[in-house]
């Protein structure tokens, strides 16, 4: 039984590990020369990502078009 104590105590550490170089990692991704991008942002654009395309441009003139209001 000690076997699996010391397997289940080595897993934890190895997960707490593996948590903590992720959120490093990702505390990089969110980083740009200028700066930090604010989280209310980084997680607005990813819920965007996320979701179907509502319309498509077929030519420069429909962007504008859009933008403008039209």
């Amino acid at each position: 039984m000690a076997i699996k104590t010391k397997q289940n105590d080595s897993l934890k550490r190895i997960e707490q590990e593996v948590s903590a170089l992720r959120s490093f990692v990702i505390g990089l991704a969110g980083k740009d020369p200028e700066g930090n991008y604010r989280p209310e942002f980084v997680k607005k654009v990813l819920k965007a990502s996320q979701e179907d395309i509502v319309g498509e441009f077929k030519d420069s003139q429909s962007f504008l078009n859009k933008v403008n209001g039209n």
